[in-house]
């Protein structure tokens, strides 16, 4: 018997890296999933993969900065399933410039909507059925870029998660007594495909250091099966 049984999850960013393999656990644990992602070749490996090894999964595309699609992905798993459980705000995306003397309106517009505002309105679509069943678990991987500024996580990316983070603490102050969970998870450096997008991509000797995706989703799935009470 798996600790998520009978519990229905979305994940966003599922194609790879931390979405994924939180994918990969959570099905393992007995969750029913849709997962999200921008590509769908991705999204139809990961259903592949989990549908092999006996798993209830579907995926739809959908680009959080896009606020249609947004709508149109919540619409498709409250339709599909009337519920989501556990909402996984995963998707992340950072920008090339990272200085505050040259990143743009657009650039910073486009990190902000992905790791801040279109979580926010995914949570408030997701939310109604949660308050009415008085219980469910928010989950959004920030990162340490938030409570740490540099050019590391640049300009748009750090301030863009720190949002990230102010919001997830308003959402369990308001919405605590009435069942609904949020937790954020603040990852270092991971060793994962955002760091293709540096200006210096890491190399490989670089990149040994760090936390693998799994590593993370473990983290995740803790916080998605420790007892309601817990956060």
């Amino acid at each position: 018997m798996g600790k998520l049984d009978g519990k229905v999850a979305l994940i966003t960013g599922a194609g790879t890296g931390i979405g994924r393999c939180a994918a990969s656990m959570f099905a393992a644990e007995g969750a029913e999933l849709v997962i999200a992602g921008r590509r769908q070749a991705p999204l139809d490996d990961v259903v592949a993969e989990i549908t092999a090894s006996g798993g209830k999964i579907t995926a739809k595309t959908a680009d959080m900065e896009v606020q249609e699609d947004i709508e149109a992905l919540a619409a498709y798993a409250l339709e599909k399933h009337g519920r989501i459980d556990i909402l996984v705000n995963n998707a992340g995306h950072s920008s090339k410039v990272r200085s505050v003397r040259w990143i743009s309106r657009e650039e910073f517009d486009s990190v902000y909507a992905v790791n801040a505002a279109g979580p926010a309105q995914l949570t408030r679509l997701l939310l109604p059925p949660m308050l009415e069943c008085g219980e469910g678990t928010v989950i959004l991987v920030s990162s340490m870029a938030a409570l740490r500024g540099g050019l590391l996580g640049g300009v748009a990316y750090g301030p863009a998660k720190a949002a990230a983070k102010m919001y997830m603490d308003n959402l369990r102050t308001e919405l605590r007594q009435s069942g609904i969970r949020a937790t954020t998870i603040y990852p270092a450096e991971a060793d994962t495909p955002i760091l293709n997008n540096r200006p210096h991509v890491p190399d490989a000797e670089a990149r040994s250091t760090m936390m693998l995706p799994e590593d993370i989703a473990e983290g995740i799935l803790l916080a998605a099966t420790l007892p309601a009470r817990t956060m």
